[in-house]
């Protein structure tokens, strides 16, 4: 059995770019970065920035594209995928890129949502939630019955 597994969360560097594709299928293409922070031999603090290029297609690609913006943090899994074209220039080019098969968006920030980031739109209150009135007494652990 082979895994081809990539599981990504940080931030996109750019806006996502919608494309479609000659069949129909619209495809979206981002960037997002990852770091990592340790202490060296020395004790000295380190970071190191990774920049990933994602790629989702259908449903998928619509909705980070309408709510996605440089700056939004996102959780993405997928598979690791390499692709090859031969340039202008006759010269053979590579993009190595995850291939997202599943996106979980991240917080919002500032209290906005993230289509409205950055656009001026008021802030947007969530519905109330129902909520479960606990009784406010202790229970005895000997009176449940398994």
């Amino acid at each position: 059995m082979y895994i081809n597994k990539a599981i990504i969360y940080g931030n996109l560097t750019r806006d996502p770019e919608l494309k479609s594709l000659p069949s129909g299928t619209v495809v979206v293409n981002f960037a997002v970065a990852t770091n990592r922070t340790w202490k060296d031999k020395n004790g000295q603090k380190q970071e190191d920035v990774e920049y990933h290029n994602v790629v989702a297609f259908g449903r998928t690609a619509e909705t980070i594209n309408q709510y996605m913006k440089k700056g939004s943090g996102i959780y993405v899994e997928g598979r690791i995928q390499t692709r090859s074209w031969d340039a202008a220039d006759g010269t053979k080019k590579y993009r190595t890129e995850v291939v997202a098969d599943r996106v979980q968006f991240g917080p919002k920030r500032d209290g906005l949502a993230a289509s409205a980031q950055g656009s001026g739109e008021p802030k947007q209150e969530a519905p109330p939630v129902d909520t479960i009135d606990y009784p406010e007494e202790t229970v005895n652990v000997d009176d449940i019955p398994f």
